[in-house]
């Protein structure tokens, strides 16, 4: 569940059922879903009449039989007004989720066989002027009786037809604001936007607005998103926010702040388990920053990653590591034969390992689960490998870095150590290419880069900035010999090693050979 957060800083507000707005206070019920209560700053405030907009698909029936079962299991009265699915249908969505619409009433207005047949139509008058009329004295009459305290309106395009122009549509809705007003209800209206035109005069009318949106990709899932437009009076949470339709509802994930998190860690030194590779970053990495693996593909970047978080989960710590690229199974096996065992650590439950399909996944969903693992389990290490998968599963770069740039900052203030590697286009040479430049967002940049020597290819790698403090400025090599993970002394009898074909230093090297290096 979505821990909810005032955007003000105040997290008390969400622990009162009354919100302050314009210095009066103001109650407030849940939609019945954790996250999009946390993007209305609590919930909906009560006794007002709002418009849930979408095209068709987006789910706004499932989030409005949400909003009516929360009120069931608080013991209030509910009712579906039902303008053009049947109660058939509506129970087929709600059993789809493992719901029972048994105490919500559902008042239907779908056309029946005497509406269809010819011989029933209206001669004298327009059908519209009578339909119209009976069907807003027949839900007015069903709200008499039931005399509920939430009422869902699905769809108003509907009563758009009937009503035929704009001016006696905006009247009938206008009539139904006036006519709950004083009736202590608070209401849902429902609307596909498949009227022409964008109806801005029905956004003025509500008291709030929610938009939800799909947007198409090429390849994978349909990336959901939905939108507060306006709230009347009330503070809540702006911009997009995504959302998924799961199995038992929509679950929103709000967009993540930084700003709202308190930092409140010690800075201590992070060990990898490798001495010389702490050697190399002055002591080790410093808890709440974010760490940077850049180089080509198979340098070892994922590898070092990788023993940073099981060299967590040995002090007892929870880390946390997400692979984009490979599967598990590869991910472990390889690890293994490194001697990081990764799989031990797993089972124990030290090490939290999850597989990411970028095509399967949103970027508000991915941030979302990683804030739900460090809060829920207090993880110390988060790795993300690689960052290019994450790329993948965003529309453009600008959204990547805004993304990226909550979500460190998020995490840093925790006092959690993160670990993102990126892969670089190329393998060898000066004028390798990333796809995107995220390293002015890293802490600490260590870079890894393949050489020539003798015949054969080896690895290297070197610090380029580390904000917290002191870092080596050599050059180290980074083996893999013996199955095991080891990173070797300065490599000072080569120079231009990090153009990949480096030349022997003479000086140097004949200074090894008389140490006897």
């Amino acid at each position: 569940m979505t821990q909810l957060h005032d955007v003000s800083g105040s997290p008390e507000s969400y622990a009162n059922p009354a919100n302050l707005v314009g210095g009066r206070s103001e109650q407030r019920i849940s939609s019945g879903v954790a996250g999009l209560d946390d993007v209305l700053n609590g919930g909906f405030p009560c006794n007002h009449l709002y418009l849930l907009e979408g095209d068709p698909g987006t789910g706004k029936t499932t989030v409005a039989l949400q909003f009516l079962l929360e009120g069931t299991r608080l013991g209030e009265r509910c009712l579906y007004v039902t303008l053009s699915e049947s109660k058939r249908e509506l129970e087929g969505v709600a059993r789809s989720h493992g719901w029972s619409l048994d105490k919500i009433p559902v008042f239907e207005m779908t056309p029946s066989e005497e509406d269809i047949n010819p011989e029933g139509q209206y001669t004298v008058f327009h059908p519209s002027d009578i339909e119209l009329a009976d069907t807003t004295a027949a839900v007015l009459r069903q709200v008499d009786e039931v005399q509920p305290v939430r009422v869902v309106f699905d769809s108003l395009s509907e009563l758009r037809m009937l009503a035929r122009d704009p001016l006696r549509y905006r009247r009938q809705i206008l009539g139904l604001k006036r006519y709950f007003a004083g009736r202590n209800c608070t209401v849902l209206l429902l609307d596909d936007r498949t009227a022409e035109g964008h109806d801005l005069q029905l956004q003025s009318i509500a008291h709030g607005v929610i938009m939800m949106q799909s947007l198409e990709r090429e390849f994978g899932i349909k990336r959901r998103r939905l939108e507060c437009r306006k709230l009347r009076g009330s503070r809540f949470r702006e911009g997009y926010h995504d959302y998924s339709i799961e199995t038992g509802g929509v679950v929103v994930y709000p967009r993540l702040v930084a700003s709202e998190h308190v930092p409140g860690h010690v800075i201590k030194a992070i060990s990898s388990g490798i001495a010389e590779l702490d050697e190399l970053l002055g002591g080790g990495l410093d808890s709440g920053t974010s760490t940077l693996l850049i180089g080509p593909a198979g340098c070892g970047k994922s590898s070092i990653a990788a023993q940073y978080a099981a060299a967590s989960a040995g002090r007892g710590e929870i880390a946390v590591l997400f692979t984009f690229d490979e599967t598990i199974t590869t991910f472990l096996h390889r690890s293994k034969g490194l001697g990081i065992d990764i799989a031990e650590k797993v089972e124990a439950g030290t090490v939290k390992l999850f597989q990411v399909d970028p095509a399967e996944i949103a970027p508000g969903q991915f941030v979302h689960q990683v804030r739900d693992l460090v809060e829920r389990f207090n993880a110390r290490v988060v790795v993300i490998d690689s960052l290019n998968g994450f790329l993948n599963a965003m529309p453009g770069e600008d959204f990547l870095m805004l993304q990226l740039h909550e979500l460190l900052s998020y995490l840093d203030q925790q006092g959690v150590t993160t670990l993102m590697t990126l892969a670089q286009h190329g393998f060898l040479g000066s004028a390798m290419a990333t796809p995107v430049d995220v390293s002015y967002l890293a802490d600490t940049v260590i870079l890894f880069r393949y050489y020539e020597a003798q015949g054969q290819l080896h690895q290297a790698l070197s610090v380029l900035k580390k904000r917290s403090g002191k870092h080596e400025r050599a050059i180290r090599k980074l083996s893999f010999a013996g199955r095991k993970l080891s990173v070797g002394p300065a490599l000072t009898e080569f120079q231009g090693v990090m153009t990949g074909v480096p030349q022997m230093n003479v000086v140097a090297s004949a200074s090894a050979n008389k140490e006897g290096r």
